[in-house]
């Protein structure tokens, strides 16, 4: 993988329930920061995606971090473009790129 294609910033980050007597959560500190490839859902898988609820999602390809930062399903990234501004999007999948060692895949859904 060429360098030219690791062209989108993104961050991880992890949420933290919210303070005083309201439920839900808010984002918390900014876990790691990387360049990234973003694939979105191929149009020939469109029908299984729509089928499983899983249009939205998207596969990140990022050089891997070591032990640096490993995320998990419990952490969330953000995408730094107009297309995907305001978007959080919930870790579901992690995986090593088969197709070069240097480079995992992470795939996420837009966090509800």
């Amino acid at each position: 993988m060429s360098k030219g294609i690791l062209n989108t910033r993104v961050s991880f980050y992890e949420y933290v329930p919210n303070d005083g007597p309201e439920p839900g959560e808010k984002k918390s500190k900014e876990l790691y920061k990387s360049w990234a490839k973003v694939d979105e859902v191929w149009l020939k898988d469109i029908e299984i995606a729509k089928s499983n609820g899983t249009l939205s999602d998207v596969t990140i390809t990022i050089r891997n971090p070591g032990r640096t930062y490993q995320p998990n399903n419990k952490h969330y990234l953000s995408i730094d473009s107009d297309y995907y501004r305001d978007k959080d999007f919930n870790i579901k999948h992690v995986r090593p790129d088969l197709k070069n060692r240097g480079f995992i895949q992470v795939i996420a859904g837009v966090s509800s």
